[in-house]
C-alpha cells in the first residue's frame, strides 16, 4: 500500500459516510483528498444503529464516537495503520463535548488540541499554506441540530441537510437549522439577519416544503453548542 508523504510521515484519510454527515461535506472531503493527492478510504457507519444516538440523550456523542472509532480502528489495523488522529482543537474544550471521552478512551490522538491551537490559528496557518479550506464554514454532525430527547431519524436529518443546503446558497457564512419538533429555528450571524429577513417569505415556503411546520429566526444569532444551553439550567 502507498500512502501520501506529509513532512516525511505516511498519511491516509478516512472519510465516514453516515446519515449524520451532509453529502456536501463528503463531496468536499473527496475533492480535498484528490487535490492534495491523499489516499482516501470511505467507511460506512450506521449512526442510527447506536440506541443512545437515536434516542438523542445528552451524551449521545460519546456512544456514537466510541462505536465509530472502534470500527475505524479495526479498519486501520487491517490496512496496517497504527495511529489515528482527529481534528478537535483547543476551542472544543470550552463546551460540553462527551465525544472527547470516547476519543481519549480509545487512544485516538488530537494533535491540534494537544498543541494548543485555536480555530483562528488553524485558519491562519491553513491560509499561509495555500489551502482553499482556510475559511471554510464549520459544520458539525447533523445530530447537533436536535433538542435533547427528540428521537433522531433519517428523515429529520435529511430535512436539516436540505434546509441548510438551501440556506447555504443564500450566501450565509455561518449558520445552523436547529430542530424542535416540527419547528425549525434558524441561527445566523447577527450581521446576516438581513439576508433572512429580506427573503423571509421565500425561506418560509421552502423550509415548509421540506417538511417543517414552523420556521423562526433566533434573535441571539449563531453560536456553537446552543443546544447545550438547556443543560446549564
Amino acid at each position: 500500500m502507498k500512502f501520501a508523504k506529509n513532512n516525511g510521515i505516511d498519511v491516509v484519510a478516512f472519510t465516514v459516510r453516515s446519515v449524520s454527515v451532509p453529502e456536501r461535506e463528503l463531496s468536499w472531503a473527496n475533492q480535498f483528498c484528490t487535490d492534495e493527492n491523499i489516499p482516501q478510504y470511505e467507511m460506512v457507519f450506521d449512526a442510527l444503529s447506536v440506541p443512545e444516538f437515536e434516542a438523542n440523550i445528552p451524551d449521545r456523542c460519546y456512544y456514537c464516537k466510541y462505536q465509530m472509532f472502534t470500527e475505524m480502528k479495526k479498519m486501520a489495523s487491517n490496512l496496517g495503520i497504527s495511529n489515528i488522529v482527529e481534528g478537535s482543537n483547543i476551542d472544543d474544550t470550552g463546551d460540553f463535548r462527551p465525544g472527547m471521552r470516547a476519543i481519549a478512551e480509545l487512544g485516538i490522538r488530537s494533535p491540534l488540541k494537544e498543541t494548543g491551537l485555536a480555530k483562528f490559528e488553524i485558519r491562519n496557518h491553513s491560509r499561509g499554506m495555500g489551502l482553499e479550506t482556510w475559511n471554510k464554514p464549520s459544520f458539525a454532525c447533523l445530530a447537533s441540530r436536535f433538542t435533547y430527547g427528540e428521537k433522531i431519524t433519517a428523515e429529520k436529518l435529511k430535512m436539516v441537510e436540505n434546509s441548510e443546503d438551501y440556506l447555504l446558497n443564500k450566501g450565509l457564512s455561518q449558520f445552523r437549522v436547529r430542530v424542535h419538533g416540527n419547528l425549525a429555528r434558524i441561527e445566523v450571524l447577527p450581521s446576516e439577519f438581513n439576508i433572512i429577513l429580506d427573503q423571509s417569505e421565500e425561506i418560509y415556503q421552502e423550509l415548509k416544503r421540506i417538511g417543517f411546520s414552523y420556521i423562526s429566526l433566533d434573535l441571539q444569532g449563531y453560536r456553537t453548542g446552543s443546544m447545550n444551553e438547556i443543560l446549564a439550567k
